[in-house]
């Protein structure tokens, strides 16, 4: 594609002008002469016709002269710039508006044979050897007692068809130039608001190709081409953007795999070399399985997210009751919850509620929100789970009074492994990938999860889920 669409763009146009000249001056003026002769023909054997019921019959009827008959047909033939001519099946011509009648010396065509128009009322040619160029010859039967006394015959120079055929085709001529004209105009256009961007574009993604992600795109087009290279700067900027991710990504993980390790590695070196003493080796072997239970915490949610990261993420769904789900779910937390006096409060929608979804992985949302919502409350305090029905969607809603979460973090707390300042010194063993997975979870079912918080207030995580319509049950 590089210098070549708009090279091949111009010898398009080149060619069109080039066969646009060639079409007209062969293929149309072809058919402007036949439409033309036609015309011309049709046009005459009105004419003839009308002569051959008029003038022509009253002269075999001896009901005029023929001076007078040849006074009329003169004047036709000047009107019609024509020559008109009376002749008898026999070929004899008897009357002729080109010269005076002579009755002792007429005019015999010998060959005359008025069937060579065959299907047709007119015929090109020499006129049976009367002429030295090519006429339209248009014939009509003079009839009087249902016999062919005569034939009325118009003649005209094919050459004066081929002149107005040209200068009709004049006019066509200079209507293609300027639609050539017109044409270039568009072709401005194109190079200015096509091509040119076209280019930027083009030139962008090699910049991107070779992996400078940063380099700037810019288009002032508010059309197609603007919207794909906004759409290009975009992705370009997505991509620097994964990049970064990326790394901080490896940094994140290296550290959270680190600390455990170092902290195991420096408790079994004091236990090997003495520092600590033997009565202490089971308090210090706790605190490392402790640790191994956390990078086995780690690596388990790493393997869950990159799972749910697929594009073929494979969901049991099932109808099940949500309402029981988040029951036994809150269950769970009742030992938790005695220790820091906190109240759960459950506010659901009727006694059952159907939904489909994978009930397993539902249950792990529920788990992951709760254990954050009573992470992060004060002793005391309330945590209310809310379910509610909105445009055929259930709305669940986990709501805690705690610390709350800074609004400079509300877009960063589902990426991988972050923790607010807030959040950092009451989440000690928390692996930062909690909300990640509870993000992927409910977008893996073509949900969506959104939360609401305020700083030294409380958060209120909410997500999505499809109702099972009862009357399908």
């Amino acid at each position: 594609m590089r210098k070549t669409l708009y090279l091949k763009f111009l010898l398009a146009y080149v060619i069109f002008g080039v066969f646009g000249f060639l079409v007209v001056a062969f293929i149309s003026s072809g058919l402007m002469y036949e439409h033309m002769k036609r015309d011309t023909a049709v046009a005459y054997y009105k004419e003839a016709t009308q002569i051959s019921q008029t003038y022509a019959t009253d002269l075999y009827n001896n009901a005029i002269t023929i001076e007078a008959a040849h006074t009329q047909l003169k004047a036709l033939a000047t009107y019609m710039d024509a020559t008109i001519e009376l002749i008898n099946p026999s070929g004899t011509i008897v009357l002729s508006s080109e010269k005076q009648p002579d009755v002792n010396h007429p005019v015999v065509i010998s060959d005359f044979d008025p069937t060579v128009v065959k299907n047709s009322y007119y015929t090109v040619g020499d006129f049976f050897g009367q002429y030295d160029e090519k006429m339209l010859a248009v014939f009509s039967p003079i009839t009087s007692g249902y016999k062919i006394k005569g034939y009325v015959v118009i003649l005209s120079p094919i050459a004066r068809l081929y002149e107005e055929s040209d200068n009709t085709l004049g006019v066509t001529y200079v209507t293609l130039v300027m639609l050539l004209f017109l044409s270039s105009i568009f072709l401005f256009f194109f190079t200015e608001f096509v091509y040119r961007p076209l280019r930027k574009i083009i030139k962008a993604t090699e910049q991107y190709a070779a992996g400078n992600m940063h380099y700037e795109l810019t288009a002032d087009n508010n059309d197609e081409l603007g919207y794909l290279a906004g759409t290009l700067g975009y992705m370009a900027g997505e991509i620097a953007r994964s990049e970064d991710t990326q790394k901080k990504f490896v940094a994140n993980v290296s550290h959270d795999f680190r600390s455990p390790l170092t902290s195991i590695r420096g408790y079994l070196e004091a236990m090997l070399d003495g520092t600590i003493p033997p009565e202490l080796h089971e308090k210090y072997l706790q605190v490392v399985l402790n640790e191994t239970n956390r990078l086995t915490k780690l690596t388990n949610s790493l393997l869950e997210l990159n799972n749910l990261n697929m594009k073929d993420v494979h969901l049991e769904k099932t109808e099940f009751d949500i309402n029981t789900v988040i029951r036994n779910t809150v269950a769970t937390f009742e030992g938790t919850c005695e220790k820091k006096q906190i109240h759960m409060k459950l506010i659901l929608t009727g006694e059952e509620m159907l939904v489909r979804a994978d009930m397993s992985k539902i249950q792990q949302v529920l788990y992951n929100l709760l254990d954050n919502a009573i992470k992060f409350s004060h002793s005391n305090s309330d945590i209310i789970i809310e379910t509610r029905i909105k445009h055929s969607k259930l709305f669940v809603s986990v709501k805690d009074s705690g610390i709350g979460i800074p609004k400079e973090s509300l877009n960063l707390i589902f990426d991988r492994f972050y923790k607010s300042d807030l959040s950092r010194g009451k989440d000690k063993k928390g692996t930062g990938l909690g909300l990640a997975i509870t993000k992927e979870i409910i977008h893996s079912h073509g949900e969506n999860i959104n939360v609401v918080s305020t700083e030294g207030v409380g958060t209120e995580f909410t997500f999505t889920l499809p109702i099972v319509d009862t009357d399908d049950i």
